[in-house]
């Protein structure tokens, strides 16, 4: 039987193309029942406050920082989207007088436009934001050197060849409207996934490249980061592949409620817990990865029932 064309970009795959009964499961699931998702190799949980979840997000650095040396580098890979925890993380790391000089950090992804990743100094800048939230405001005397952050670049050999000889203890990400982890998007509906989204196994072996973004998640970032303003944000991102975050001995999801809606909070937990991996939900092909922890704020989960507005 044919899949379903998107409802939202007819030319892409995405959540839209799936089973309809997957998605009325997923819309009856509550809090009590999300808990009981977890599963080995997959947790769930949540948390009452916004400043216990932020805490937590921020205390998966010094947890991973911590078992750092100069003999065994470890460092964490995190993302734009939450930052709420990256000023926590700098003051952590001050207050305890905790030295990262051997602990490395990547960032998940960087703007692509005109041929090459945005400067530092572009407004939406990704590494501008990890710097100004977290790295510059660590002391001078505790902080790794430059050397040690990397930030994705339209030549991605370098940041490729990072991942090799560090520990990567945990991958942090945040949930987009698309269901992506960093800017793992589903693939246009063309060529040979004409008719059907590519394998799992295929996409698995994606690493580090410039991706085309699916209109969602350009629409979702104008509104997470400009203001609404879609006109000022790239159509094209370097991301973290897949690859890399194999390498990654627990990826950890943070869903504050302030990117994905609730319907796609819980989508992407009941497809990982049921082992349902489909490529034109790229979240759930974390159902294959044998660590991963899905966090939520209770205030921000809310509601599959019809309001109107």
């Amino acid at each position: 039987m044919a899949r379903k064309l998107s409802s939202i970009a007819p030319d892409w795959w995405d959540y839209t193309t799936i089973d309809s009964e997957i998605v009325e499961e997923a819309a009856k699931l509550t809090p009590e029942k999300m808990l009981k998702l977890s599963r080995p190799g997959f947790k769930v949980l949540f948390y009452d406050t916004l400043e216990d979840f932020y805490l937590a997000e921020a205390l998966e650095y010094i947890t991973a920082w911590k078992q750092s040396t100069a003999d065994n580098p470890v460092g964490i890979c995190g993302p734009i989207g939450p930052t709420e925890q990256l000023p926590l993380v700098a003051r952590i790391v001050n207050e305890l007088g905790l030295s990262v000089k051997s602990a490395h950090f990547w960032g998940m992804d960087e703007w692509f436009h005109n041929g090459k990743e945005v400067s530092p100094h572009h407004p939406l800048s990704f590494e501008k934001a990890d710097r100004n939230l977290c790295f510059d405001r660590i002391k001078k005397e505790l902080v790794m050197p430059d050397e040690n952050l990397h930030f994705p670049k339209a030549d991605t050999s370098g940041y490729i060849k990072s991942w090799d000889g560090v520990r990567c203890a945990v991958m942090q990400g945040g949930q987009g409207d698309i269901k992506h982890w960093a800017f793992n998007d589903p693939p246009k509906r063309e060529g040979a996934y004409k008719d059907s989204p590519p394998p799992p196994q295929e996409y698995l072996k994606l690493t580090t490249r410039v991706v085309d973004l699916h209109p969602l998640t350009v629409a979702q970032n104008a509104r997470t980061s400009g203001g609404g303003n879609i006109t000022m944000v790239p159509t094209k991102a370097i991301t973290v592949g897949p690859s890399e975050t194999w390498k990654a001995e627990k990826v950890s999801i943070w869903h504050a409620g302030m990117h994905d809606n609730p319907f796609g909070q819980r989508l992407t937990a009941y497809m990982i817990s049921n082992n349902i991996v489909d490529t034109s939900v790229p979240m759930s092909l974390l159902a294959l990865h044998p660590n991963v922890q899905f966090n939520y704020y209770r205030g921000g989960f809310g509601t599959c029932e019809v309001t109107m507005h």
